[in-house]
């Protein structure tokens, strides 16, 4: 069975094809900026200004026609409903022009399923970080529910904000990176974890009155900044595995793509005698593949859509989601 999977719930358009349990193309295509971050209105135009060269792409990649393309799967929600819309819009013109089922799948959770697939994890806790997303993820009672999250911003909005009041442009997370490699100094900043949540706006404040200030150099801010978001997200994480009594911990999202991250949730699983998991990176950002792989589980297990009810939702949360492909992969 040949799926093809349509994301598009934010700086990415990306279209994914699984055959069976293959992937056999992934193509993206992100939307960045020198200078400014992500606005909506163009963030819709370039979606659509290269969907059809990515779709080529993908075929091309996947060396299958249009018409062997069994399932058509887009991306319902969470996120930008301008971005959301082009998906959608793009997937529901295939199902009807191909005569093929539609699927709309959680973007959230897509991560996860797909890190499940092409690692060993079996019954993760989630780590996912992502622009508006920071959510600790673990199937517990028949779903997938959130033991922890932001109680505002989220981890990767956060870093793109940092990055606009440095004037490197959009997205931050790879910047602020890069910047931080050659940061040598620690300046304290707030650390707000509560409970199993975390909160970034008094850090965000308070590190805006630093860069106003003119007395502390990008490089060591960068580092600072970096060194106590990520322990915060692996306190809360630990955590979450210690509650639940699970022994993996899975990354998923565009900020693990980070090494600093990826390195300092190593050490801790290490520490406690437990298995740590990140995919690779084109399958750590938001694509295609993830959603086409997410598509089929759902579709095998009897979940569709009819053309008018697919729409987006923009507001979806993972815990929203009934889930009744587990057991059956």
């Amino acid at each position: 069975m040949i799926t093809l999977g349509i994301e598009s719930t934010a700086h990415t358009f990306g279209i994914g094809i699984v055959k069976d349990r293959k992937i056999i193309a992934n193509v993206m295509d992100t939307y960045k900026t020198e200078k400014g971050g992500l606005k909506p209105s163009e963030l819709a135009e370039h979606h659509l200004n290269v969907f059809k060269d990515v779709f080529k792409k993908a075929l091309k990649k996947a060396r299958i026609r249009m018409r062997d393309v069994d399932l058509i799967s887009y991306s319902q929600g969470p996120g930008i409903g301008h971005a959301l819309r082009i998906g959608a819009v793009v997937a529901r013109t295939l199902a009807l022009k191909l005569r093929k089922p539609l699927v709309g799948v959680n973007h959230c959770i897509a991560h996860l399923e797909i890190g499940e697939l092409v690692t060993k994890a079996k019954d993760p806790v989630m780590l996912y970080v992502s622009g508006a997303n920071t959510q600790v993820i673990a199937f517990e009672g028949n779903k997938y529910r959130i033991f922890g999250e932001t109680l505002d911003m989220g981890v990767g909005n956060f870093l793109d904000s940092f990055a606009r009041l440095l004037d490197i442009g959009f997205p931050g997370g790879p910047r602020i990176e890069e910047l931080a490699k050659k940061g040598k100094k620690i300046i304290k900043l707030p650390y707000s974890v509560k409970g199993m949540d975390v909160s970034f706006g008094g850090l965000f404040t308070n590190i805006k009155q630093k860069i106003e200030s003119g007395r502390y150099n990008k490089e060591d801010l960068a580092y600072s900044l970096q060194e106590t978001i990520f322990a915060m997200l692996v306190e809360v994480s630990e955590r979450a595995m210690a509650h639940t009594g699970k022994n993996e911990l899975l990354l998923g999202g565009g900020v693990s793509c980070n090494k600093r991250l990826q390195e300092m949730a190593m050490k801790m699983c290490k520490e406690r005698g437990a298995m740590f998991y990140a995919p690779q990176r084109d399958l750590l950002v938001d694509n295609g593949a993830m959603i086409a792989w997410l598509g089929y589980l759902m579709y095998k297990s009897g979940n569709k859509l009819r053309i008018k009810e697919a729409g987006i939702l923009p507001y979806q949360r993972t815990d929203e989601v009934d889930v009744n492909w587990v057991g059956k992969k």
